[in-house]
């Protein structure tokens, strides 16, 4: 079993940047291939990113490309989304998730979830 917290959220102005963080339960973290989705409200939870076990390999969506950065640190049992040049419709609750299939952008593929964490970005 693994638990996930994210935190890092906040009110930012468009261009602006934030971290947010995941931090996991467990001895087994690097095991687990990571993801981070987003839902806004009114809309359908979507992939934003994800990054192995290893930390080697990443995925983005094609929206946040170029400027959001997936990254782990699996000493500290923490996954990190980095977001550069925020934009209004980023705005929405982020989510990290936890599993075993390789870089999916599916949700359902996903076995562990965290709370997630409210981004509000500003025009």
């Amino acid at each position: 079993q693994v638990q996930l917290v994210e935190s890092g959220g906040g009110l930012v102005q468009a261009g602006g940047s934030l971290r947010l963080s995941c931090a996991a339960s467990g001895r087994t973290f690097s095991t687990y291939h990571m993801g981070w989705f987003r839902q806004a409200p009114g809309k359908e939870r979507e992939f934003v990113a994800a990054i192995t076990g290893s930390g080697s390999n990443t995925k983005y969506a094609s929206s946040v490309k170029g400027r959001f950065t997936i990254s782990r640190d699996n000493a500290k049992n923490t996954v990190y989304l980095q977001l550069n040049s925020l934009k209004p419709e980023d705005t929405a609750v982020y989510y990290c998730a936890g599993g075993l299939y390789y870089l999916t952008r599916t949700a359902n593929e996903y076995a562990y979830w965290g709370q997630g964490t409210q981004v509000t970005v500003s025009s």
